[in-house]
């Protein structure tokens, strides 16, 4: 319930995302005065989810007391997307929230992935910032760092000009030249055999097949895959791209049941009987936002 502490807290943290809360805080400021301080307000963190990972999965290999300092961690983000997921993945499969082992990948202009166990998320992808993890649209994901001070010192260009450009001009687009629309990449590729739109698809297939081999291993295996956001619940070539080597895991899809989980469809599209399933289930943020609201609001829990 955001009264003057959350707001003075959300102040606080402007440096950790700068992007974002100096808007909010605009938003709850505009919405105080124009409703009345007596109207209740709600705050709900896309970093909530990601609050259980455990200290070897949020700490960076970088002089410990940079952490306690300046409080550089791995923050994760999606989460109110990743906890839609796995909370409908378990109404589907009447599953106890205690076993829920999935990997859940959103996969849209950003991407993200998670590693839950037990109903909980024990590692993702976004980091420090949302430019780490995945290959995205515009950002480029996991890289070396001292691709940094390279990259300013060859094209003249500051640290923060670096870093723009790895949020805004790289990913998709910036392997292709084209694009960070996937649905204009696959057509690139397939019909027109655009080899950097071709690179672009198998780069960022070849990332998240990576994670999910990652996330089998921090879960000690897992249930099922998980996919949603724009490109996950909608390209069934997509998916079958990074689903495409994991038999070796259990994995095997159906191609007809991808193929017709498409535009908001939900469901099972790995053959009967594979030991690690593959979903689809389309995300709901504003549902899971309304419903803590509501929580809030009425005093429940």
């Amino acid at each position: 319930l955001i009264d003057d502490a959350v707001l003075q807290g959300i102040e606080d943290n402007v440096e950790l995302a700068p992007l974002h809360n100096p808007h909010n805080l605009r938003g709850i400021e505009a919405a105080r005065t124009a409703l009345g301080a007596g109207v209740p307000q709600v705050a709900v963190f896309d970093t909530a989810f990601h609050h259980t990972l455990p200290e070897q999965a949020y700490l960076y290999a970088i002089p410990y007391p940079l952490y306690r300092r300046h409080r550089i961690r791995r923050y994760g983000f999606h989460g109110t997307s990743h906890r839609s997921i796995a909370y409908r993945y378990r109404k589907l499969t009447a599953r106890a929230r205690a076993d829920v082992r999935i990997i859940t990948l959103h996969l849209g202009n950003g991407c993200s992935a998670c590693a839950i166990q037990g109903g909980v998320s024990i590692d993702t992808s976004m980091g420090f910032t949302p430019l780490e993890g995945l290959v995205m649209g515009t950002r480029s994901g996991d890289l070396d760092a001292a691709l940094l001070d390279f990259i300013a010192a060859k094209e003249g260009l500051s640290l923060s000009q670096v870093e723009a450009m790895l949020n805004s001009q790289s990913g998709l687009l910036g392997i292709s030249g084209l694009t960070n629309d996937m649905r204009d990449l696959l057509a690139e590729a397939n019909e027109l055999q655009d080899r950097r739109a071709r690179l672009a698809i198998e780069i960022f297939c070849y990332r998240a097949r990576k994670y999910i081999g990652a996330y089998l291993a921090a879960l000690g295996g897992a249930d099922a895959v998980v996919f949603a956001g724009g490109i996950g619940e909608n390209s069934a070539e997509i998916r079958a791209r990074i689903c495409a080597g994991l038999e070796w895991a259990g994995l095997h899809v159906d191609a007809q049941a991808n193929g017709a989980l498409v535009g908001g469809k939900e469901g099972r599209f790995s053959v009967e009987g594979s030991t690690l399933e593959a979903w689809v289930v389309p995300t709901d943020e504003e549902l899971l936002i309304a419903r803590d609201t509501f929580r809030v609001v009425s005093g429940g829990t």
